[in-house]
């Protein structure tokens, strides 16, 4: 057992050595492995440092460059712009003599095209024939006779117009003598109205509602109608008949050639229609209107020619009194005679 056991440890030992050596050479491979990587990646390093310095210097160099590109630029640019403002100048100077060249071509144009008509003209003159200034001629001699034809008018109308100063001297006696004439016939009719009214104031005397105003005779409406009536009442008829006893008494002493007409006027007062009244009559127009037209009516049925009868309505137009007492309103309510040439 002894032996078995010291025959063991003795093969132990060997193997334990050469595992050892074995671990050692390993070991020693692996460093130097590790040294051989360090000096080459040590290496590689500083190549690539060497790269990145020359890297870094070569962008500095770009930089700079582009710097200088970009100065460049912009002061290319400020070129430009100049160029272009200089190229629109250029342009509107060019337009400018484009527009003095055109106008000048046209009157270039238009001396050309007189000298042509100059030239045509000309030209017609010198091809005038001896027929042409024949034909000539005879137009002078017409020409003359023209103006002696003219002239024989101009003494015949020299003739007229005496004779028609003559006439003027004729027409101005004769409308002397129809004014004079027509001046006696308005003087007869004024004194055929005086009459009339010197009758019409002898018939109607005592009464203080019938007066002369002018060349009126004036009748206060309320003696011949009611109140809001236009019918003559039974007292104005007979006021009415009076004044045409008279109009036919004189009627035959106003000349046959003097058209005459009896002017009927009615007037109203300024005071509006009530109520009632305004179913009768539309205004104070209306009423006076057929307050005149009934009075010529009743005129007319009394023999009074009926183209010597004119009414005219005038409503409250017309006062010949101011205010508005009763007495002033009465005067305005009244019917107007005028004796008058037609």
């Amino acid at each position: 057992m002894a032996r078995r056991r010291r025959s063991s440890e003795a093969n132990i030992w060997p193997g334990f050595v050469d595992g050892l050596s074995t671990l050692l050479l390993v070991l020693m491979f692996v460093l130097s492995i590790f040294v051989v990587a360090q000096f080459y990646l040590g290496s590689k390093l500083n190549v690539v440092k060497d790269e990145l310095a020359t890297k870094d210097s070569e962008l500095a160099r770009l930089t700079a460059r582009i710097n200088e590109l970009a100065e460049q630029l912009g002061l290319a640019q400020a070129e430009k712009d100049k160029l272009a403002a200089s190229i629109l100048a250029l342009e509107t100077t060019i337009a400018d003599k484009d527009a003095q060249l055109s106008a000048a071509t046209a009157a270039l144009a238009a001396a050309q095209s007189a000298v042509a008509a100059s030239a045509e003209e000309l030209q017609a003159e010198k091809a005038l024939t001896e027929d042409q200034k024949s034909q000539i001629a005879t137009l002078n001699a017409q020409l003359a006779a023209l103006r002696r034809q003219l002239q024989s008018l101009q003494e015949a109308l020299e003739a007229a117009e005496a004779k028609d100063k003559e006439q003027n001297a004729q027409i101005e006696n004769l409308s002397q003598r129809l004014n004079a004439a027509l001046a006696r016939k308005v003087q007869e009719l004024q004194e055929v109205r005086s009459r009339f009214f010197e009758a019409l104031r002898t018939a109607l005397a005592g009464r203080t509602d019938v007066r002369v105003v002018g060349d009126r005779f004036v009748l206060g409406s309320d003696v011949l109608f009611g109140s809001c009536s236009a019918a003559v009442s039974e007292t104005g008829k007979i006021e009415l008949d009076k004044i045409a006893v008279v109009l036919l008494d004189i009627k035959d002493d106003i000349p046959a050639d003097v058209e005459w007409v009896l002017r009927v006027e009615g007037h109203a007062d300024a005071v509006p229609l009530g109520a009632a009244c305004s179913q009768r009559f539309s205004s104070n127009l209306d009423l006076s209107a057929k307050r005149a037209v009934s009075v010529a009516e009743y005129l007319r049925s009394r023999n009074v020619p009926a183209k010597r009868l004119m009414a005219t309505g005038l409503g409250s137009e017309w006062p010949i009194a101011a205010g508005y007492s009763a007495a002033a309103l009465a005067q305005n309510r009244r019917i107007e005679f005028k004796l008058d040439a037609r």
